[in-house]
């Protein structure tokens, strides 16, 4: 049978969706780009803020109308499951499979059961057999799953669950495996890349993973998404510096810079840490690349500090800056 994917949200949930099409390769699926040539459909869910739902609701019935016409099964995965799976199954029958992220230890099993065929050996997600979907020059390497900030503003450690480093051993065999497959630039990724270790090593050890993975061959580049500012390391700075295989860029989600909001938003650091930081920053990698996220419209957020942060940013000139309005999130997951 034929089976096409539509992957959305963020490259955390593209690198699931690889590894879902390399489950289905290795049961000998052909893998589609159309969906009008599809006999199997799955789409994988982003559920964070409500653009993003919306976005995949209307996804799942414009895929839903391919049931007219060639495709026989329909399947739902990902983060709008995993919050909504109850309200999802009531409403859109059109969908044949919903499943979340706490079942996919059993992806496969459900599959073959909704598909009437016994199920093979593969029955879980796994680099190993991942397919890449970025082309022949970059893929992501997803270190962690999940987060344990708990930003009041953010649903994401409801969804995904606290934060879990995958052990450092697990990462170097696949970011090999990529580099064997002619991968020349590794994106590093989590939710809060900088975290990475404290779990399983009882400190921040995203230097000395940056640091091994710089000793592959054949990797030539290699970048990291997101660092929170209250682990940003010194360590951590004197690799980027210098490494020549890392790019001075630092993604830092700072979201506010007002002492007030930081601390209804429960984040971690605060105006005089991320001036602090910030400034090391530069100091040590001059050239440097800086990317920030800001959040406008927090609750309780007053114009002295609106005005506050439009100083900040006009006075620290990111060279990258997206800012977001607040959007209210529920904490509700069904499953």
């Amino acid at each position: 049978m034929k089976v096409g994917f539509v992957s959305l949200g963020c490259t955390k949930n593209l690198v699931v969706t690889e590894e879902v099409i390399g489950m289905f390769k290795q049961n000998g699926y052909e893998i589609v780009n159309d969906e009008k040539k599809a006999e199997i459909i799955v789409i994988n869910t982003c559920g964070f803020i409500e653009s993003a739902k919306q976005e995949a609701i209307d996804t799942i019935f414009e895929m839903a109308e391919s049931k007219k016409h060639k495709c026989k099964y329909l399947i739902v995965i990902g983060c709008l499951v995993q919050r909504y799976k109850e309200e999802l199954v009531k409403l859109i029958p059109e969908v044949d499979l919903f499943i979340s992220i706490r079942e996919y230890d059993k992806m496969w099993e459900k599959i073959s059961k909704l598909i009437g065929e016994k199920s093979s050996n593969i029955c879980k997600l796994d680099f190993e057999n991942r397919v890449i979907t970025t082309g022949e020059s970059y893929a992501y390497l997803k270190i962690a799953e999940g987060c344990s900030n708990n930003c009041t503003y953010c649903a994401i450690p409801y969804i995904q669950g606290k934060y879990i480093s995958r052990p450092k051993e697990e990462i170097i065999d696949e970011a090999k495996r990529l580099a064997r497959k002619g991968i020349k630039e590794l994106i590093v990724i989590a939710q809060d890349t900088t975290k990475y270790g404290i779990d399983i090593y009882g400190k921040p050890a995203l230097a000395e993973l940056l640091t091994e993975l710089c000793k592959i061959e054949g990797v030539n580049w290699i970048r990291f998404l997101y660092a929170y500012p209250e682990t940003i390391t010194d360590e951590l700075i004197q690799v980027v510096k210098k490494e020549d295989k890392i790019c001075k860029y630092f993604d830092m989600p700072i979201q506010h810079i007002s002492n007030k909001v930081l601390k209804r938003m429960n984040r971690k650091s605060d105006k005089e840490s991320i001036e602090k930081v910030i400034a090391k920053i530069r100091k040590e990698i001059p050239n440097v690349i800086l990317r920030t996220t800001l959040i406008v419209g927090f609750p309780g957020e007053t114009e002295e500090d609106f005005d506050e942060l439009y100083e900040f940013a006009k006075k620290t000139k990111f060279d990258k800056l997206g800012a977001f309005m607040y959007s209210k999130e529920d904490r509700n997951t069904s499953s």
